[in-house]
C-alpha cells in the first residue's frame, strides 16, 4: 500500500511538472485548461469589460486587415482584373447614350437582387438572435403581394420597390383572374434571391469544419465542438435531439448530394450540422453548395411561398377575421384592429388621397422599425464581441507556444 501511495505521489508530481512546463499529456488537464480559457474569452463582452473588448476588437480588426491585404497582394492579378472591370462598368454607367435605359434597368434589378440576397445571408446568421429575416421581410412581402393581388384583381404593380408601396394599376383586372401560380410568379425573383442568400450563409460552417479537418486545429466554435462530441458518443445517444442530429449527419455522410438536398429542401433547424458534417468529411465544395442552393433557393422557397400565399388568400383571411370575432367576450375587441388594418390596406392599394389612414397602422410600423433597429444593434454588438474574443484566443495561443518553448 505504501509503495502504491508513493507511486501515485510521484505520478502526481510528474503531472504538476509537466503542467508547469506547458507540456500537457493528461487529457483531463488539457480539457480543463481549454474550458477555463473558453470561459475567460466568453467574459470578454461589451457589457462586462467594455474597454478591453473595444481594444481587442480594434487590434483584431487591424490584424484581419493586414491578412486580407497580404492575400490581395498575392492575388493581385485577380484584383487588377476586377478593378479594370469596375472601371469599365463605371464608365458605362456615366457616359450618356442609348444604352442608359438598359443600364438603369440592370441597376434596379441588381440592387433589388442584392437586397434580398443580403437578407438571406442575414437570415442564416439570425442577426445574432436566431430570428430569420423571412419572418421580418420576405414573409410579409409575399403576404402583401397576395392581399394586393386579390384586391386589385391584378399583379401589374409598379416595379420594385413595391414592398414599400403597392398601388393597384389604373385598369381594373377581371374578377377571379388571380391564380396561385400568378402570385408565385410575381414573387419568384425575390424569393429565389433570398433562398440563394440563405445558401451562401451556410458556407461559413462548411469552410470552418473543412479548415479544421485539414489543419488539425480546434476552432473555438460551440457547434463544431458539439459535433465532435456527438461523433465520440454516437453509440450512446439516447435523447431525441441527439438522435435527430445523428440522423442528419448519417444522411449527409452516406447519401451525399441527395442527402444534402433533402436536408436543405425542408425547414430544418439542424442544417448547420449538415454544413459542419460536409466540411469535416471533406465533401467537395460544389457538391455541398450545389445541393444547398437547389434545395433552399428552389424547392424550399416554393414550399414556403405556397404556405404564405394560401394563408393570406382572400377567403382564408376573411374566415380568420370572422373566427376571431367569434371568440367569446374578447372577440369583437380583437377583431376590430384587424378589420381596421385590412381596410387601411385596401385604401392604400387604391391610393385614395382623400381617405385617412387609421392610426393603428402607424404604431405597427413603429414597432416593426424599432424591432429591426434593436436586432441590427445586437448583431453589431455580437460581431464586436466575437472579434474581441478571437483576439483573446490569439493571446492564449501565443502564451501556449511560449510555454512549450521554455
Amino acid at each position: 500500500m505504501a509503495e502504491n501511495g508513493t507511486d501515485c505521489d510521484q505520478r502526481r508530481i510528474g503531472m504538476i511538472k509537466e503542467q508547469h512546463n506547458g507540456s500537457f499529456t493528461d487529457p483531463s488537464l488539457v480539457s480543463e485548461r481549454k474550458r477555463r480559457d473558453r470561459e475567460e474569452r466568453l467574459n470578454i463582452v461589451l457589457w462586462r469589460q467594455p474597454l478591453i473588448t473595444l481594444q481587442y476588437f480594434l487590434l483584431e480588426t487591424l490584424i484581419n486587415l493586414k491578412e486580407w491585404t497580404i492575400k490581395l497582394w498575392h492575388r493581385r492579378s485577380i484584383l487588377v482584373s476586377f478593378l479594370l472591370l469596375l472601371a469599365a462598368l463605371t464608365a458605362t454607367y456615366y457616359i450618356e447614350g442609348i444604352h442608359q435605359q438598359y443600364v438603369r434597368y440592370m441597376e434596379k434589378k441588381f440592387f433589388w437582387c442584392a437586397y434580398w440576397v443580403g437578407l438571406g445571408i442575414l437570415s442564416s446568421v439570425g442577426l445574432g438572435t436566431g430570428l430569420h429575416t423571412f419572418l421580418l421581410y420576405l414573409g410579409p412581402h409575399i403576404a402583401s403581394v397576395t392581399l394586393a393581388a386579390y384586391e386589385c384583381n391584378s399583379v401589374n404593380f409598379p416595379e420594385p420597390p413595391y414592398p414599400d408601396q403597392i398601388i393597384c394599376p389604373e385598369e381594373e383586372g377581371v374578377e377571379g383572374s388571380i391564380t396561385l401560380w400568378t402570385i408565385i410568379s410575381k414573387v419568384r425573383l425575390e424569393a429565389c434571391m433570398w433562398g440563394a442568400g440563405t445558401a451562401i450563409g451556410e458556407l461559413p460552417p462548411y469552410f470552418m469544419a473543412r479548415a479544421a479537418r485539414l489543419s488539425g486545429a480546434e476552432p473555438d466554435d460551440e457547434e463544431y465542438q458539439e459535433f465532435e462530441e456527438m461523433l465520440e458518443h454516437a453509440e450512446a445517444a439516447q435523447d431525441f435531439a441527439s438522435r435527430a442530429k445523428l440522423a442528419v449527419q448519417n444522411l449527409v455522410q452516406k447519401v451525399g448530394f441527395f442527402g444534402i438536398l433533402a436536408c436543405a429542401s425542408i425547414p430544418n433547424p439542424l442544417f448547420d450540422l449538415a454544413g459542419i458534417t460536409c466540411g469535416h468529411f471533406l465533401v467537395p465544395f460544389w457538391t455541398f453548395f450545389g445541393a444547398t442552393l437547389i434545395g433552399k433557393a428552389i424547392i424550399k422557397m416554393h414550399i414556403q411561398k405556397l404556405f404564405v400565399i394560401i394563408t393570406f388568400s382572400k377567403h382564408i383571411v376573411e374566415q380568420m377575421v370572422s373566427l376571431i370575432g367569434a371568440v367569446p367576450s374578447i372577440g369583437p375587441s380583437l377583431q376590430k384592429p384587424f378589420q381596421e388594418y385590412l381596410e387601411a390596406q385596401r385604401i392604400k392599394l387604391h391610393h385614395r388621397p382623400d381617405s385617412g389612414v387609421p392610426q393603428g397602422e402607424s404604431w405597427l410600423s413603429w414597432m416593426f422599425e424599432k424591432l429591426v433597429i434593436v436586432m441590427v444593434c445586437y448583431f453589431i454588438l455580437s460581431i464586436i464581441n466575437s472579434m474581441a474574443q478571437s483576439y483573446a484566443k490569439r493571446l492564449q495561443q501565443k502564451m501556449y507556444s511560449e510555454e512549450k518553448t521554455k
